[in-house]
């Protein structure tokens, strides 16, 4: 595995964080290519499709919750790094514990909930096609890739965080006794670099979804994922929602 992917093992520094959300970054665009291609499928979506015994909800709930499951398993979310988008009731893991250096504050913070109703909701829509091909299976394990790539991203704002908080500590810690959350916000932000990732993962989406053909220069302009959706998933969804989760992360971190 390569090194920004790993659990920060040595030692925790903006370099590693920063590597790390760059790599990302290529595993959010690629997932969303491969859900791209398939359309809408919408009974993966419908309560009333799926008639499981023992289960309740949508073929893509059933199909999250089992696949969480066998994860667990598996040790999956024994790593800091790593939340389930339905922790309630998962088995324990069956495997010998990795000691995965504990680098965090013991704060908890989930966005999944939020995570879910994004996806779902609002960026689903905005590249995948309508239609039903009767791949829902399929659609479901596309999905779930997607949702977690964007969950370890999101919640990756915990490590972001930390390294900020210990690189100028002078600086968060009166907000953070204030409980200012204002003033953290601020102190998260960074413009220019924001706008920075926009720009990358819009490239990422050109580079990585053209149509390669031989012999000509291809469909130029075509792309399996509109660079501007990628654009606008981190813009409005994963930077703000990243900031969310560092900032509840800092209130909580002189406890």
């Amino acid at each position: 595995m390569a090194k920004a992917e790993s659990n920060v093992s040595d030692g925790l520094t903006l370099e590693l964080v920063r590597d790390s959300l760059i790599r990302q970054e290529d595993t959010i665009v690629f997932s969303l290519i491969e859900r791209a291609r398939f359309p809408l499928n919408s009974p993966t979506y419908d309560p009333s499709y799926a008639s499981i015994p023992g289960a309740c909800g949508s073929l893509v709930e059933f199909f999250v919750k089992q696949t969480e499951a066998v994860q667990a398993t598996a040790g999956r979310y024994e790593n800091p790094e790593e939340h389930p988008l339905f922790p309630d009731n998962l088995p324990p893991s069956l495997v010998p514990r990795h000691k995965y250096p504990k680098v965090l504050h013991p704060v908890f913070v989930n966005l999944n909930k939020i995570i879910w109703d994004m996806y779902f909701n609002k960026l689903l829509p905005l590249f995948v096609t309508p239609g039903d091909d009767g791949n829902y299976a399929s659609t479901a394990a596309r999905d779930l890739d997607c949702l977690q790539a964007l969950s370890r991203r999101i919640h990756y704002g915990k490590l972001v965080a930390e390294v900020k908080f210990r690189d100028e500590r002078k600086d968060y810690e009166p907000a953070i006794r204030a409980q200012d959350r204002n003033t953290l916000i601020h102190l998260l932000t960074f413009a220019d670099v924001e706008e920075a990732v926009k720009k990358r993962v819009a490239k990422k989406a050109m580079t990585f979804g053209q149509e390669v053909k031989l012999g000509d220069d291809g469909d130029k302009g075509k792309y399996k994922v509109d660079p501007a959706v990628v654009s606008r998933l981190y813009g409005d969804w994963v930077i703000p929602l990243t900031k969310e989760v560092e900032v509840e992360y800092l209130l909580h971190r002189l406890n």
